[in-house]
């Protein structure tokens, strides 16, 4: 699984006007079944996605798709993590530690 951190690089206007792109991208992405959850930060400067997938690569090629990286209004910091508990309702995202 993997946390998406995007911080806004540019002011909020020029964000406000990729909004639309971005959801729709978003959008494709739940279609698709890799995001699983999203927000706005708090204050808002950047969002958070919740990716579900086993290969950061393809977690890359995707973040590199996105309107605000593509115009230069984000910049994504990608954590990878192992979802080793879960809430019932996510229980089909848990995974286990790789064998060493």
């Amino acid at each position: 699984m993997f946390i998406l951190d995007l911080t806004y690089t540019a002011p909020l206007t020029r964000v406000d006007e990729l909004l639309g792109e971005h959801v729709a991208w978003l959008n494709a992405q739940y279609a698709a079944g890799v995001f699983i959850a999203s927000g706005r930060k708090e204050p808002r400067e950047g969002g958070v996605i919740l990716a579900v997938g086993d290969d950061r690569a393809a977690i890359e090629k995707i973040t590199a798709t996105d309107p605000f990286n593509v115009n230069g209004v984000c910049a994504y910091r990608i954590t990878e993590f192992f979802a080793t508990k879960t809430a019932p309702e996510l229980a089909p995202y848990q995974q286990e530690l790789p064998s060493s």
